[in-house]
């Protein structure tokens, strides 16, 4: 076993998504018409008509993405022949990607885990007012430098590390005017660019408290199983398979850093040579080819990509 399953998180949305593979498996049409359920309205539309900017607001993309997500891994099993514990060492999702994982992986219900994404997109833009906090993406700058940065910059507010993509893609959140600063003083040590990002609220850092005590209370209410095959967790980089654990650490999460660049590149060094990014777009293949030397990155999101797979195997 040499394949990791991977699970991208919020940016990766665009209005269409899984249209297609809804219209060609009905393995995928069963997935959305669960998530549709378990929301009690239909998010497909938002996903397949937009608008884009009712797609991207945080509840919706939140288990909008992992709808698609999952709908790949069935259509994967039942067109494919995929056995997620016989064909994956690892599943793993950047942030919002590791509840997808979980639910590919056996872990949640899809029910479950699209209500889950509801509370959590929703707890996380409620958690600090429009406007006040914000995050930027520092880019040749590793992890240490970055949180230098951030901790000069928070001057008594919030500024951390939230995100830590790889090949020197770290992105910083917090307090507005906190990231305002990072931003000048990362230019200033030679980042090779600092931009504010456009994104509603101040995601993965202290001001996100809030949102953390509102998950650890859905996911005490939630029957969480242990995955067919081990996640590896964004905040430890570690592979975990304990209910109780994962729990744990989906809570940290929240406020904690996305290590994604460790997360890969620890699957890489346990031998996983192939890693298949499930759902919307190809943000973590196109990392990954800055983290983990020869490794190969295979986005799956549309039948097409499904009719590839099936001819490697």
């Amino acid at each position: 076993m040499t394949a990791a399953f991977v699970f991208p998180g919020q940016g990766s949305q665009a209005v269409g998504m899984g249209k297609a593979l809804a219209e060609a498996f009905a393995p995928a049409r069963a997935v959305f018409d669960e998530v549709d359920a378990a929301l009690g309205e239909k998010l497909t539309a938002t996903m397949w008509e937009g608008p884009a900017e009712k797609l991207t607001l945080t509840e919706n993309a939140q288990p909008a993405l992992m709808a698609v997500s999952v709908a790949v891994m069935r259509v994967l099993e039942a067109e494919a022949g995929v056995d997620i514990k016989r064909d994956a060492k690892f599943v793993a999702g950047h942030s919002l990607g590791e509840y997808s994982a979980l639910a590919a992986a056996g872990a949640f219900s899809i029910t479950d885990a699209a209500r889950l994404l509801r509370i959590r997109g929703n707890a996380m833009q409620k958690a600090v007012p429009v406007g006040t906090g914000a995050m930027a993406a520092l880019l040749g700058m590793e992890l240490d430098a970055a949180s230098a940065v951030a901790a000069e910059a928070a001057q008594g507010e919030v500024c951390q590390a939230a995100n830590d993509n790889g090949g020197g893609q770290v992105v910083v959140s917090g307090n507005k005017s906190a990231v305002e600063r990072a931003v000048e003083i990362a230019k200033a040590k030679g980042a090779r660019r600092a931009m504010m990002l456009q994104v509603s609220a101040p995601f993965h850092c202290a001001l996100m408290q809030p949102a953390a005590d509102a998950m650890a209370e859905a996911l005490g209410r939630t029957d969480v199983k242990a995955p067919l095959v081990p996640v590896v967790a964004n905040v430890l980089a570690q592979p975990i398979s304990d209910p109780k654990e994962i729990v744990k650490r989906l809570v940290e999460q929240v406020t904690g850093t996305v290590r994604w660049r460790e997360c890969a590149a620890f699957m890489a060094g346990q031998g996983v040579t192939t890693f298949y990014e499930l759902g919307a777009g190809k943000v973590l293949t196109g990392l990954l080819k800055r983290i983990a030397d020869g490794a190969k990155g295979v986005p799956i999101g549309t039948p097409d990509d499904v009719a590839a797979f099936k001819a490697t195997r």
